[in-house]
């Protein structure tokens, strides 16, 4: 199965992938990330006073517009727009800038499959250059189950037009390292091997589902290194923009 993979990836094999902040200037932090030829831009600008209705005041509050390539905003980027907020939330220390909003804009400039995976990374990457207060960074992947029972991980857009089902996983992973020497870090870091977020789409059986959780934590250290890498060289400017 590992050879009949588009560009003789392996089934556990991740596309090349790249992270860079501080990519727009007018926002207060941005990002653009690629896994392939997958890329999404992130702006963020905030936090700026008041929230929503049905927001709690006494913390921030997070707004995500999602933006296709072409075309307007159906019920797949609302559903995106929601799964987005929810682990960006999830993530955020929302009680640091309380009755506040952050609003986040996604921009898709080319979906070649694992879209929302490459999402939570540009949008984590502008949270971080706008010196918005993180617990931990997000680390996602796509798992997708094949009819014949296989496993691919980070699946092309003819790969996932074909699979039986597949899942997004969101995995916490440690923000020190992205950080400047010496930056004051808020709030405890509750880092673990859990899952901030599972996105599924498909049949699955439960068996198949702790597989796809078993190798996508696997392939997440590698990832989260990669992405740490790519970020480190750019952490010592523009730390406390939301300041």
């Amino acid at each position: 199965m590992d050879s009949e993979r588009q560009g003789g990836r392996g089934a556990n094999q991740l596309r090349p992938v790249d992270c860079s902040r501080n990519v727009l200037s007018r926002a207060h932090g941005s990002a653009s990330c690629s896994h392939g030829e997958t890329r999404v831009l992130a702006a963020v600008y905030g936090p700026k006073a008041g929230t929503k209705k049905n927001e709690n005041p006494e913390k921030a509050c997070i707004e995500i517009t999602w933006k296709p390539k072409t075309g307007q905003i159906g019920k797949p980027e609302k559903e995106f727009e929601m799964i987005l907020k929810r682990t960006l939330e999830n993530i955020c220390l929302l009680t640091v800038h309380p009755n506040t909003t952050t609003s986040i804009i996604v921009q898709v400039v080319h979906d070649d499959g694992s879209l929302l995976p490459c999402a939570i990374h540009a949008a984590c990457a502008a949270l971080l250059d706008a010196g918005i207060p993180l617990k931990y960074l997000a680390v996602a992947i796509c798992c997708c189950l094949t009819e014949s029972g296989n496993i691919l991980l980070d699946p092309s857009k003819l790969e996932e037009q074909k699979m039986k089902s597949f899942v997004c996983l969101v995995f916490p992973s440690s923000i020190h390292s992205v950080l400047p020497e010496g930056s004051i870090i808020i709030g405890g870091e509750s880092k673990g091997d859990g899952i901030i977020t599972s996105l599924t789409h498909g049949v699955m059986r439960v068996d198949d589902y702790f597989q796809c959780v078993e190798q996508g934590r696997a392939a997440i250290t590698p990832l989260s290194n990669i992405l740490k890498k790519k970020l480190q060289s750019q952490s010592a400017s523009n730390l406390s923009k939301a300041g």
